[in-house]
């Protein structure tokens, strides 16, 4: 599959956006720091998502980024494509060139799990994200979406780190 750091750093970052600008804009320098994540690839992904009017973002003091809509209206596919990432598990990339210049035998059915993979993207919402991650951290209050509606959600200091890539003292905590 070709969806790289681009696109999982980017979703994580709006997630992030979305989690705490319950107090008003987020600064990426506190993206960065809770998701420990390169502040400079941030303004460039932010750049891409303010193009893509998925953010907005606010200057000095007390600047930062906020989206644009609520969350329960962006879908993590519109994120992924807004930083130029491909959701593609041909190895040809579409062009039907995988076997010498021709069809591999296997080319229809990549070319439906990557519609598979696009269509999943397409149905979750930041939103939904947001909510599976209130569910699986036990239903804490205060967990907004973004749309300036939530709780005092700006103060929590959570990173959004998948289990799975989460130590394993960490899980059996």
């Amino acid at each position: 599959m070709k969806l790289t750091t681009k696109g999982r750093y980017a979703v994580t970052a709006i997630l992030d956006v979305a989690l705490h600008s319950g107090n008003g804009p987020v600064p990426l320098a506190d993206v960065a720091e809770r998701q420990n994540l390169s502040l400079s690839y941030l303004e460039q992904l932010f750049a891409r998502l303010r193009q893509h009017g998925l953010v907005r973002s606010s200057r000095g003091p007390g600047g930062g980024y906020r989206l644009s809509r609520p969350a329960t209206e962006i879908s993590v596919a519109e994120v992924i494509l807004a930083v130029d990432e491909q959701v593609d598990v041909t190895r040809c990339g579409g062009l039907v060139n995988c076997n010498q210049d021709s069809r591999c035998l296997t080319h229809d059915l990549w070319v439906e799990l990557s519609q598979q993979v696009h269509q999943f993207f397409s149905s979750r919402t930041l939103a939904d994200v947001l909510e599976r991650l209130h569910r699986a951290r036990g239903g804490a209050e205060g967990y907004g979406t973004g749309d300036d509606r939530g709780g005092n959600s700006a103060q929590r200091r959570i990173p959004i780190v998948p289990v799975a890539e989460r130590p394993v003292a960490a899980r059996e905590a």
